[in-house]
């Protein structure tokens, strides 16, 4: 049996998986996959979690600790804490710092927390989300959900 380390990633869609492992196990368990996905699916129908969105619903990414929406891995730091907010996720309770970086890792996209209170602070002052203190601390949410797609995040050619 092998013990180099060797890792196997394929990607469906939204959907991506990752074997790791000698190189031996992982090919015993690409072998064992078709199973193991069903066992998947099964256990997300289980608790209520579709194995793929309907149409024209939100993709989501699922993380240790939920499912957040998928904001897209291209997406800007700002832009990808306005389309969190946007979503049913952000739009059902405020969100903690904490909560935006944990939904912005389920989506692969990494920022420190503090680059992203930088931004969060930028976005407060420029008008798009709001923020209040709570005994969970600083929570956020759109300042206009019903206008938040239609505005320029750089009004009048500035940067972030």
């Amino acid at each position: 049996m092998s013990s180099v380390p060797f890792s196997f990633r394929v990607r469906f869609g939204v959907c991506e998986i990752e074997v790791s492992g000698s190189r031996d196990e992982v090919m015993q368990t690409i072998k064992e996959l078709p199973g193991l996905v069903a066992g998947v699916v099964e256990a997300f129908g289980a608790v209520g979690v579709e194995a793929a969105p309907a149409a024209g619903e939100a993709k989501v990414s699922v993380s240790s600790s939920g499912l957040y929406p998928s904001v897209g891995a291209s997406a800007g730091c700002s832009e990808a804490v306005l389309r969190l907010l946007e979503s049913d996720w952000g739009r059902t309770q405020p969100r903690t710092l904490p909560e935006l970086v944990e939904a912005l890792r389920a989506n692969a996209v990494h920022y420190p927390a503090s680059t992203l209170s930088g931004v969060l602070n930028w976005l407060v002052r420029r008008g798009k989300i709001k923020r209040w203190k709570t005994e969970r601390g600083y929570v956020y949410v759109l300042a206009d959900p019903a206008r938040a797609c239609e505005t320029s995040l750089y009004p009048r050619g500035e940067g972030a």
